[in-house]
């Protein structure tokens, strides 16, 4: 592990393998996961289901919350760390990311791309950049703080073996979990922080 709280780089191959490995036939576009409906739910990122903060103390309550559910769900010591850009190219020419996430990830390295539009002369795709970081709470404070800006989007978030998926939104955040029964009681526990649109069960 690097002085900069960094650990090893990437295998990109790898991890396509795994992907299917785990997670057969979803998307790996972050804005997707809502379709893995049997094991997801989503969580308000601040009381009353109001979208953006405006106050520091309403950063805290944002951060607090990620932080909590991450502090949950990480059982080691390394996450994996997707951020995107976006282009009209199948492949990126020239590095895709917003400055933004270049600033929060800057050692990031091409993962894949993901077609989000296809009609006929009008495709755009996501391009999926990851990183592999040595995780504590509050580590990815600046990125999550970015995300609730709505000023980086489409983040995906996984310890290194993908058993499970979190996508941070300006807003909330996207949980999937390797069973209903483990996703039903991450929901139980932070019931006060549901979304009207979560599975209730």
């Amino acid at each position: 592990m690097g002085g900069d709280g960094r650990v090893t780089a990437v295998d990109t191959a790898a991890l396509d393998a795994l992907w299917e490995q785990r997670w057969a036939g979803y998307s790996k576009a972050p804005y997707e996961l809502r379709t893995i409906k049997d094991r997801w739910v989503r969580f308000h990122a601040l009381p009353h289901a109001k979208r953006y903060p405006e106050t520091e103390a309403e950063y805290r309550t944002v951060l607090s919350r990620h932080n909590t559910i991450l502090a949950e769900l990480v059982t080691g010591d390394a996450l994996l760390v997707v951020t995107s850009g976006y282009s009209e190219q199948p492949v990126p020419r020239v590095p895709a990311r917003s400055a933004p996430a270049v600033a929060v990830q800057p050692r990031a390295t091409y993962w894949c791309s993901v077609c989000m539009d296809d009609e006929p002369g009008l495709e755009i795709y996501l391009h999926l950049y990851v990183d592999h970081v040595a995780w504590r709470p509050g580590r990815l404070d600046p990125l999550l703080r970015k995300v609730a800006d709505d000023t980086v989007a489409n983040v995906l978030l996984a310890p290194p073996d993908l058993s499970w998926l979190y996508h941070p939104y300006d807003g909330g955040m996207d949980v999937v979990l390797p069973t209903t029964a483990a996703r039903d009681a991450l929901r139980d526990r932070h019931r006060a922080w549901l979304s009207p649109t979560a599975f209730r069960g």
